[in-house]
């Protein structure tokens, strides 16, 4: 781990024990484990951003799977969520491999960062407001750890969008008021930042075909246009 002022803040992130529920919860898990990963020791703890420092794309998810992030302990690695957004990254050349099964599989991304405004696994994948709003200060000292590179983001889904508009005002960009509603397809100019909104990859999402592979590849290859990726 390269001591940069993103690398201390992951790792104190990971050491975060703020909400009592999401600490009993993830801990819970990674004791209990699901049967196919019987064989894994869960990370079991706050999962820090993935990418590097000088990324010039975000994407903001929502919190950690019980059994994806929370296990492996990297953003959206070995669950379905994340083989869908991978799969999209790579697609577009914005990742090094297709696939994201451990924090020791190789998997680079170029120029972009990913990181969730909730940064533990949530029972039922709902964190609360106050969990949500405990979480802010974390994602808003990433967004000024950023902030020098960053040019756009993508927001995945109708809570990140939420729980990411305040901690963009809170790092010092311009959110309108009133403050725009999350639509996927949506794009919203924050001051040299473009926020662009996009359904999240949830198996729910990618099942019923309200969001299609098509549909990812397309916001992620605009936004790193705007971002000046491609």
């Amino acid at each position: 781990m390269h001591h940069t002022p993103l690398a201390d803040l992951d790792a104190r992130v990971s050491d975060c024990r703020a909400c009592p529920r999401l600490v009993a919860w993830r801990e819970e898990v990674a004791r209990t484990k699901r049967a196919a990963f019987a064989d894994w020791t869960y990370w079991g703890r706050p999962v820090p951003g993935f990418g590097p420092p000088d990324a010039r794309l975000l994407i903001v998810g929502l919190a950690p799977a019980a059994h994806g992030g929370n296990r492996t302990g990297r953003m959206f690695t070995g669950d379905r969520s994340g083989d869908v957004l991978y799969r999209a990254l790579y697609d577009v050349g914005l990742a090094s491999q297709p696939t994201a099964v451990s924090v020791d599989d190789g998997l680079e991304l170029y120029g972009v960062r990913i990181t969730s405004p909730v940064h533990c696994a949530p029972p039922d994948n709902k964190p609360t407001p106050a969990e949500r709003d405990t979480c802010r200060p974390w994602l808003v000292e990433e967004l000024a750890l950023l902030r020098p590179t960053l040019r756009a983001v993508v927001v995945l889904g109708a809570f990140g969008w939420q729980a990411a508009l305040p901690a963009f005002a809170a790092a010092g960009w311009t959110v309108p008021r009133p403050r725009p509603r999350f639509a996927h397809g949506t794009r919203v100019d924050l001051g040299g930042l473009d926020l662009f909104g996009c359904f999240h990859v949830s198996q729910r999402n990618t099942f019923t075909g309200l969001l299609t592979p098509e549909m990812l590849r397309d916001v992620l290859r605009t936004a790193a246009e705007t971002a000046g990726l491609r």
